[in-house]
């Protein structure tokens, strides 16, 4: 399993837009072969900044599944006008304990 870590500044007064955009595409993100989770949060000290967190079978499965398709432009069609800028897309494994 892979974490998809996307932090993403909304431009300050579009942050309910972007939610609401969240909201109306989530399911094309979640509909995502090889996709497991996905969650949003909102940040309190600076709520015009959000974290997106999805959990995927693999690197591939994002990129090939989701990045390298319609699903992404569609996506990122709905989101993306309220973007302050482009967002930090990290991918992340557990750490054994």
């Amino acid at each position: 399993m892979v974490l998809e870590v996307a932090l993403i500044d909304v431009t300050p007064g579009h942050e309910d837009d972007f939610a609401a955009a969240y909201a109306r595409g989530r399911e094309i993100l979640a509909g995502t072969p090889g996709c497991r989770s996905v969650r949003m949060t909102r940040g309190i000290e600076s709520p015009s900044r959000f974290v997106l967190l999805v959990e995927w079978d693999s690197v591939a499965a994002h990129e090939e599944n989701f990045r390298a398709t319609e699903r992404f432009q569609q996506w990122r069609a709905l989101i993306g006008p309220h973007f302050a800028n482009p967002p930090l897309v990290e991918h992340f494994v557990d750490v054994p304990a």
